[in-house]
């Protein structure tokens, strides 16, 4: 058996002795790759100095992965968050023990559909009680997830169900640029249609809230327009700028929200990419999809926000074909955990 990666001693408190954020990391489908990419990101050196991790899951699955993986650590059943002790080689787990014990790898199963919603119920009901800061999703299997009578399109409307949130905003997040999205899988035309300026003014309120939870004072967010070079002063489009988006950020102005637009959106983000902007407001999928998959795809991390805390989520799926071989790499849960911490770095407020 190989040791587990070494690990300084995992603080308490951060920057200016602020606690660490506590996140709670669902283990997703245990069929699939959540629980091998959950122990060595748990494990890793910089998770441990950004917050502190509690998995919400089944211990003996995390075990049985440290044993495929070929790593020794101390996988300890804990209570509640406030129980958990964070110390090199220690992972925390709220055991909730859902499991069968032949559960296969890679292979569909309602049994594990159901123990992955009720991972995500727990963590809600955590965030609700004001026990945790931030939650991190191992992926889950939507065909389990309904095959256990649980219908819902993913994480996303699952925990806006649970936390009793009306409407989120996605927004991509990398060390370069953050952008927030005011619609997203829908068609352009949909797009343009759905975009008024009740809806701008939300998601730009979301946004600025999320920045300001993860320390950043006063944010600086810029609006892209919809139409080229934003309208154009109406020589592009039918004046969608001054109908649809003009009106949200005089609202917000009004309130102290330092929103500046509508801005062209290529040239948007090149400013964003060289620190005028904290926060890029893309008007529909592609905008904000495209540049960021330019400027740093490979550190980004899909966030929900609008939930009473930031949710982070890898950027794969189960992946039932290496499900249990030790294959699986676990790059996209350390961001995502560390963009958790990021993001979560003030105490979410109880409800």
């Amino acid at each position: 058996m190989n040791a587990a990666p070494t690990a300084a001693p995992a603080e308490q408190s951060g920057t200016a002795g602020r606690p660490l954020p506590i996140i709670a990391v669902t283990m997703g489908d245990g069929a699939g790759i959540g629980p091998e990419v959950i122990v060595p990101a748990l494990l890793n050196a910089d998770t441990l100095r950004g917050c502190r991790p509690v998995v919400i899951g089944d211990a003996e699955r995390l075990r049985e992965a440290a044993r495929i993986l070929g790593v020794t650590c101390d996988i300890v059943p804990v209570d509640s968050p406030a129980q958990a002790e964070f110390t090199p080689g220690r992972i925390n787990v709220v055991d909730l023990g859902l499991l069968p014990a032949d559960l296969p790898w890679g292979a569909l199963s309602a049994k594990a559909g159901d123990a992955a919603y009720q991972y995500i119920r727990v963590a809600a009901e955590l965030a609700l009680n004001g026990d945790v800061h931030g939650i991190c999703t191992a992926p889950l299997n939507k065909e389990a997830l309904h095959a256990a009578g649980h219908l819902y399109p993913g994480h996303t409307e699952l925990l806006a169900h649970l936390t009793g949130v009306e409407e989120v905003s996605m927004m991509l997040s990398t060390p370069k640029v953050k952008v927030i999205h005011v619609t997203t899988h829908i068609g352009l035309i949909d797009a343009v249609n759905r975009i008024e300026p009740g809806l701008v003014e939300r998601t730009v309120r979301r946004g600025h809230d999320a920045m300001v939870r993860a320390g950043v004072e006063a944010p600086v967010i810029g609006v892209c327009g919809i139409n080229p070079h934003a309208g154009e002063n109406g020589l592009f489009g039918y004046g969608e700028e001054e109908t649809k988006i003009v009106p949200a950020l005089e609202v917000l102005r009004a309130d102290g929200i330092d929103a500046r637009g509508p801005l062209p959106a290529d040239t948007a983000f090149y400013l964003a990419g060289r620190g005028d902007y904290d926060l890029i407001v893309a008007m529909y999928h592609d905008q904000g999809h495209g540049p960021v998959k330019v400027l740093g795809i490979e550190a980004g991390v899909n966030l929900t926000v609008g939930l009473p805390v930031i949710r982070t989520s890898v950027d794969h799926g189960t992946a039932f074909d290496i499900a249990g071989t030790g294959r699986a790499e676990a790059g996209s849960m350390v961001e995502a955990l560390r963009q958790a911490a990021e993001m979560s770095s003030a105490p979410a407020a109880a409800r």
